[in-house]
C-alpha cells in the first residue's frame, strides 16, 4: 500500500464519508490488500454504530436472482438500501449475466446518495465493461458510483505471494539445514 492510500484509509476509519453517504472504491490487483481494507473499515463502521452489510458481487447477484425468481427481490432491495454501508467485494472477478448486471446496478442506482457503498474491484474502470456487458449500463453505473467517491488505489505485489516467498525461503533454508546434519551423520539415525 502506498503511504498516500495508508493515510486515505485513516482517515475513511473516521467514518465520515458515511455518514455523507460517499463512496469507496478499492482497485488493483489480486492480493494488494483491498479485501483487508474493506473489512476494516467496515469494522470501523460497526465501532461508531452504523449498518454494514459484507459480501462479494458474485454471490450479492446470484441472491438478488434468486429474490427474483422467489418474488422477494423487492424486499432484498429495500433490506440493501436500509444498511448504511454496504461493502461489495471482488468486482470483477466474475462476469456476470444482463439479468444480473442489470439487478446490481439497480443495487448502486437505488443507494446513490442515500447510502455509502464500497466496491472492491481487480479491474481499473475501463474494464469493467467486461464484467457488465453493456458501456451504456457501465458508463451509468460509474457515473453514479464515483460521483461522491474515494479511490483507494492497491499496488504492488500480491501479500499472499510475498508471504508463500518468504515461507519457502525459510523452509529451503531448514531444508538446507537439515540436508546438512544428515550428511554430518548422526549416530542415532537411520537413513
Amino acid at each position: 500500500m502506498l503511504l498516500d492510500t495508508e493515510a486515505l484509509v485513516l482517515e475513511l476509519a473516521r467514518c465520515e464519508w458515511i455518514e455523507k453517504r460517499h463512496n469507496c472504491i478499492a482497485l488493483g490487483p489480486s492480493g494488494t490488500g483491498k479485501t483487508h481494507a474493506a473489512l476494516a473499515l467496515g469494522l470501523a463502521a460497526c465501532q461508531k454504530g452504523c449498518s454494514v452489510a459484507f459480501t462479494t458481487a458474485a454471490a450479492l447477484v446470484h441472491e438478488l436472482m434468486e429474490a427474483r425468481d422467489e418474488r422477494r427481490l423487492r424486499a432484498l432491495q429495500k433490506h440493501l438500501n436500509t444498511v448504511k454501508l454496504l461493502i461489495v467485494d471482488e468486482l470483477g472477478y466474475v462476469p456476470f449475466t444482463a439479468v444480473g448486471s442489470e439487478l446490481l446496478f439497480e443495487v448502486f442506482s437505488q443507494r446513490y446518495e442515500r447510502g455509502a457503498t464500497l466496491v472492491t474491484s481487480n479491474l481499473p474502470f475501463d474494464e469493467w465493461t467486461s464484467v457488465f456487458g453493456s458501456e451504456r449500463l457501465t458508463g451509468a453505473l460509474l457515473d453514479r458510483l464515483t460521483h461522491h467517491v474515494h479511490i483507494l488505489e492497491m499496488n504492488g505485489e500480491s501479500f499472499r505471494l510475498a508471504t508463500s516467498k518468504k515461507a519457502q525461503r525459510r523452509h529451503g533454508q531448514m531444508l538446507t539445514i537439515n540436508t546438512k546434519t544428515l550428511a554430518e551423520g548422526d549416530a542415532g539415525t537411520k537413513i
